[in-house]
């Protein structure tokens, strides 16, 4: 079967696609709770007649199909959903309450299904393994454990794609290098000495020496780090005191730092203690800091990356593809390819006409479903574009 006939089977398959997409995003599960949508994935699987792994790493599916002596390209797509209330009005809204698929998995892990069931249908040039990986979402999420128990063995190359609402359907988002970030967090313990409120003189307040760490914390970034050099740190939480009236002896705060190299997160990490022990000192207050390294930034490979541009230009027209501003969002598709050289692109999906409107993790969160057609035939093409570079090249 050539590239077109596959193009034109997806294009066939495409409302079976939207079917499973709603079935997902009806019964989501949240992050390592996964336990009957890896069952859904690997039924479909069996059905193709594939060699079918489950639990791998623990939640996670594994399908490869059959192919000729060609390298082995693996494609993944997570499926774990978010802690937020569906506020949709769709008939296919989460049946779950208090769980949604706010970031387009339940789209990443129907359009990965439908492909399988294209390739399933050809000859094809290598293998192909389908990685359905669970708690992404989540630190330390699924894919470490999910390489450590073999998803990779004997893959050669790996892709993967985001749905994307902040780029509008029919674009293609690529870049090469760097183009998600390390997504680290902190929680920051602030102990002072509490007392009366009419009194001060007597206590060490943890509010305000909290409020102190974090505008000086400000200008690590505006004033430590290279302006050239992207970096966010942000504190996203502040909890503290109990009454009006009482000057509280404990703070808890905590945020997130993105980074884009480990020169720049060390860097970072030396400054936050530097300046939250000074401010501490100051006040004589003390301060417990936990800092997580969280997922590592997500660097594209540059061939890999021009195979999925190519693919891309072939699917929405060379206007579609657009180069990608590097992202601060995290995601542990960055350890598949410390392993295995590959590309991870995003699919506009944003269309006011469909109401996909809203940002990623946002209750009333939705995609044009179309994408995911989209998506499909970009991971194919860039499949096929790596079989025939690999050909010539032999």
């Amino acid at each position: 079967m050539l590239v077109t006939d596959l193009d034109s089977r997806l294009t066939d398959l495409y409302d079976e696609m939207v079917t499973l997409r709603r079935h997902f995003h009806q019964y989501p599960e949240l992050s390592f709770e996964e336990q009957e949508t890896p069952k859904t994935i690997a039924a479909y699987l069996r059905k193709l007649g594939l060699e079918v792994r489950e639990g791998v790493g623990g939640n996670g599916v594994v399908g490869r199909i059959r192919g000729g002596n060609g390298p082995t390209i693996a494609f993944r797509a997570d499926f774990d959903a978010l802690p937020i209330q569906d506020l949709k009005d769709v008939p296919y809204r989460s049946k779950v309450n208090g769980s949604m698929h706010a970031c387009g998995h339940d789209a990443h892990t129907a359009t990965l299904l439908v492909l399988a069931k294209a390739l399933s249908e050809t000859d094809l040039p290598g293998d192909v393994v389908l990685i359905h990986q669970f708690a992404e979402e989540l630190a330390p999420g699924g894919a470490e454990p999910m390489i450590e128990d073999g998803c990779l063995d004997g893959v050669d190359y790996i892709f993967g794609a985001h749905i994307w609402t902040p780029l509008p359907y029919g674009t293609i988002g690529v870049k090469a290098g760097p183009i998600m970030a390390a997504a680290d967090r902190f929680e920051l313990t602030i102990k002072g000495k509490g007392g009366h409120g009419a009194i001060p003189q007597h206590t060490v307040d943890a509010v305000m020496v909290g409020a102190n760490v974090v505008g000086q914390l400000q200008q690590v970034i505006s004033r430590r780090i290279d302006p050239l050099e992207p970096a966010v740190l942000s504190v996203g939480t502040f909890i503290a005191g109990q009454a009006f009236n009482v000057i509280a002896d404990e703070a808890k705060l905590s945020g997130t730092v993105r980074t884009f190299t480990l020169e720049t997160q060390e860097r970072i990490i030396t400054e936050m203690e530097r300046t939250i022990s000074h401010v501490c000192a100051a006040s004589e207050a003390t301060y417990e800091l936990e800092y997580i390294r969280g997922y590592p930034p997500v660097i594209n490979h540059y061939a890999e990356t021009e195979h999925v541009r190519q693919s891309a230009a072939r699917v929405v027209g060379e206007a579609g593809v657009i180069e990608m501003s590097p992202l601060m969002v995290g995601e542990d598709f960055a350890y598949y390819m410390q392993h295995v050289p590959g590309s991870f692109f995003f699919a506009g999906a944003g269309n006011p006409e469909v109401g996909a409107v809203f940002p990623h993790h946002h209750p009333r969160f939705d995609v044009d479903e179309r994408a995911m057609l989209n998506t499909a035939r970009v991971l194919m093409r860039a499949a096929f574009e790596t079989w025939n570079t690999q050909k010539n090249e032999d």
